[in-house]
């Protein structure tokens, strides 16, 4: 089966409220919807990713620079494809944004692999299990909000179904942060996986500082405890100094970012995100280096795919959603089939490829041409 054509839709659609982390803000939800199709007339159904400022460039390399350098081509062919399109990166340009739109094309590949052969993306990568937990990402800065706030949000994922939260922290002082988690955690009780992530928005010190008040927590994880500019060494250095241990890996675009952070010694868990990496072939290469290191796998966002990963591996962990319907409109409502949340458990449909239906009136309210 050879790929005949490929269209890209960029999605924004406007949020009620600012859902502030440590280093940004969040006012719209954006994605991308890539539609593959094959000379046999089988479509992929993907969307992928959350870039708020390059939706359209996005779009724009992919149709312009590698649907030429894909078109004709086979459907199993990934490795030999992902190679063409990812030579693109050795000139200077913003690397960040073409792997974005790699990884586009290359999830629509995996999606159309799947429908050809009539298997999920899980069984396709390893099938090693059928659902996992899957927790919130919460605990936004928002003004106004209070530590009664906190409480009432915790309750509400509990309501949702959710396993737990990972809870935003390093906008504040690590004493400010750290009163923050310990409401999360009084209000949501000890069965309830809560993490925490900065961010990268602390030193190494105040990371240890924080990291020191909430060791009696509980806390499942600290996810990129320093800034940007040293991290690896900050990193290795904090996960020294406490129990809680260290994951980080969203940022990195390759699987080399990753080992980088593994011969560093600065991770526990690596949340690489493969609609920021390049998609499937780069994040598996990524998983195969963590799994011979004993580093557990989590996944920034994106359950429509990670679902898939993480439970096709044996080191796979959580997926991660917003659970909050105001954060995350296209989680809500536009993936039509999305698997209802049970007891803090996703399960992985086994529809063939991603097994995405997205509603198309949305896709076509929220397109961004």
């Amino acid at each position: 089966m050879r790929i005949h054509a490929i269209d890209a839709i960029a999605i924004d659609i406007p949020l009620t409220k600012d859902f502030g982390g440590s280093t940004y803000h969040v006012l719209k939800r954006s994605t991308v919807i890539t539609r593959m199709r094959t000379e046999d007339g089988l479509v992929s159904e993907v969307y992928n990713g959350d870039n708020r400022a390059h939706g359209r460039e996005i779009v724009r390399i992919i149709h312009e620079e590698l649907a030429p350098r894909v078109r004709g081509k086979g459907i199993f062919e990934s490795e030999r494809i992902w190679e063409e399109m990812f030579a693109l990166s050795h000139a200077q340009r913003d690397r960040k944004t073409l792997l974005e739109a790699i990884a586009c094309v290359d999830c629509a590949i995996w999606d159309l692999s799947g429908k050809a052969v009539g298997k999920s993306v899980r069984e396709l990568v390893g099938g090693y299990r059928t659902e996992l937990p899957i927790i919130s990402i919460g605990g936004y800065y928002m003004e106004g909000k209070t530590l009664a706030d906190i409480g009432r949000e915790m309750e509400a994922y509990r309501r949702a179904g959710m396993a737990g939260c990972k809870f935003k922290v390093g906008g504040l002082s690590p004493e400010e942060d750290a009163t923050r988690v310990q409401t999360a955690r009084s209000a949501a009780g000890p069965d309830f996986i809560l993490a925490v992530d900065a961010n990268r928005g602390w030193s190494a010190d105040d990371a240890v500082r924080f990291a020191r008040l909430v060791e009696p927590l509980g806390i499942r994880w600290f996810e990129e405890p320093c800034h940007w500019y040293d991290d690896a060494a900050m990193m290795a250095r904090v996960r020294q100094a406490t129990r809680i241990p260290i994951t980080a890996g969203q940022s990195e675009i390759t699987s080399h970012g990753v080992r980088r952070l593994v011969d560093a010694g600065a991770v526990d868990f690596v949340n690489v995100d493969a609609s920021e990496c390049g998609g499937v072939t780069e994040w598996r290469r990524a998983a195969a280096l963590c799994g011979v290191a004993g580093v557990q796998m989590a996944h920034h966002e994106e359950s429509q795919i990670s679902r898939h990963l993480l439970a096709a591996v044996p080191h796979g962990t959580y997926a991660e959603c917003f659970a909050d319907p105001e954060r995350d409109p296209v989680w809500q409502t536009m993936w039509a089939n999305r698997p209802a949340i049970k007891d803090g458990i996703m399960e992985v449909a086994p529809d063939p490829g991603f097994g995405l239906i997205l509603d198309e009136s949305l896709v076509r309210r929220y397109r961004a041409d």
